[in-house]
């Protein structure tokens, strides 16, 4: 793989249909828009960071387990299992109920069926695409391309819209000032690292560079830049026609900038688009989900349920049927605080922060245990670099935890009932092992 092979894949990773949603929140936790705009750099730098993390780790210890198996190695199987079962219970699931929730407002837009439209479409989105892999019909990778490429596409539209097709009277009609904001940064950050995330995913990339260690970090700087060039372009077009009051009130942001700009034809152009690319990722994000989960029965004999594999459909079914269980119970969480997106995301976010903080620690730890292990990238300016990941990771988990409300504890106490197993585990197996004997 060439620099520019490995630039394209991580743009296209990295840029999804958050962009379309989260500025709303980030706006709203913001005192200006400059201080809006500097949020998506901080988030560009952040996240450039994190991925040379990264890529010393995914180039030192390659495993298509990723985090699961540098926290086995570093940490043992302890966290490992913890952290096996909050991606099938928080990160995986939360992360398809956001892009649910995300071609809810959408559709809601062009097609509202009253208050319960964007909830009734999210769990619709969920049911089918399950469906769908249940039965092991999947999307060829020509149509991912396509839908990408549709994706990109979207943006590049909403940036040229509303940079270069404002309306005289934009100010006008945009939506009437928004109230009194939360003005927590922390929490701002917390949005605008949910729209870069994928680099740690990209970072998985950098083995298969032809051109190696310098490659790899010239792809990752590219990249970041390219993708925070991108978002500050398409934040100052949600400036420009909507101001911050307008974005921070809106539930489909790019939606309401193409309504102003070119009227109910643009409002239902970018709605498909969003939809479409929003639906791709949720049917990757149910497809890999559910292997992994396969993955966590295999391992641990008291989830051997989740390890069901059907030769026909080539799919684990009650990998699938569970976490398709839990995505729509998340959704009904998001209807209980008439705040679904926002609440998933409150939801997910303390425990994603926690277990990338202890990637983030692990790379110390592995250097410290296995110091002559060859290492084909390292990250620059160790132990720096490194440390200032750990200390964001650690500062956007106390931000997750404290500027959030009612997703945050769910997310936190499916956490803890994690741990709990984790005690009553050995115990379990012995049961299990005596039931079969």
């Amino acid at each position: 793989m060439s620099v520019t092979d490995a630039i394209a894949v991580i743009v296209g990773i990295v840029v999804g249909a958050g962009i379309f949603r989260t500025p709303s929140m980030v706006a709203a936790n913001t005192d200006s828009s400059g201080m809006f705009l500097l949020a998506w750099v901080l988030g560009g730098v952040v996240s450039l960071i994190g991925a040379l993390c990264y890529a010393e780790l995914t180039t030192t210890f390659p495993n298509a387990g990723g985090d699961y198996h540098f926290l086995t190695r570093a940490f043992g199987r302890k966290p490992a299992f913890l952290f096996a079962w909050a991606r099938m219970s928080v990160i995986q699931t939360g992360s398809i109920a956001l892009l649910a929730f995300i071609i809810g407002d959408y559709v809601a837009q062009m097609y509202s069926m009253g208050e319960l439209s964007s909830v009734f479409y999210a769990a619709l989105v969920v049911v089918i695409l399950t469906g769908i892999n249940l039965i092991g019909i999947s999307v060829g990778a020509g149509a991912q391309k396509l839908l990408t490429a549709l994706e990109i596409l979207g943006v590049l539209l909403v940036i040229v819209a509303g940079l270069f097709f404002a309306p005289a009277d934009a100010a006008a009609t945009a939506p009437a000032a928004a109230p009194e904001s939360g003005n927590a940064l922390g929490l701002a950050m917390v949005f605008v690292l949910l729209t870069f995330g994928g680099w740690n995913e990209a970072a998985y990339i950098s083995a298969e560079l032809r051109s190696g260690r310098r490659g790899m970090a010239r792809a990752m700087i590219v990249s970041i830049l390219l993708i925070t060039a991108i978002y500050v372009l398409i934040n100052l077009s949600y400036l420009n026609i909507l101001g911050m009051s307008g974005i921070s009130q809106s539930d489909a942001v790019a939606g309401d900038l193409m309504r102003l700009t070119f009227g109910e034809g643009g409002l239902v152009l970018i709605g498909v688009i969003v939809a479409l690319s929003a639906l791709t990722s949720a049917n990757a994000t149910i497809f890999t989900g559910a292997r992994t989960n396969y993955a966590l029965g295999r391992d641990f004999p008291v989830f051997s349920f989740l390890g069901k594999w059907n030769p026909r459909t080539s799919s684990p079914v009650n990998a699938f049927l569970v976490q398709g269980a839990i995505a729509l119970a998340l959704i009904g969480l998001g209807y209980i605080t008439r705040n679904g997106f926002e609440t998933i995301v409150e939801y997910t976010a303390p425990v994603f922060w926690f277990f990338l903080l202890l990637v983030g620690i692990s790379l110390f730890v592995l250097r410290r245990k296995e110091p002559r292990r060859h290492r084909p990238f390292r990250v620059p300016l160790y132990p720096l670099t490194p440390l200032i990941f750990c200390c964001t990771s650690a500062y956007l988990l106390y931000s997750s935890l404290v500027y959030t409300g009612l997703g945050a504890l769910v997310g936190v106490a499916v956490l803890l009932i994690g741990a709990l197993l984790l005690l009553a585990l050995p115990t379990l197996e012995k049961l299990q092992a005596a039931k079969k004997a």
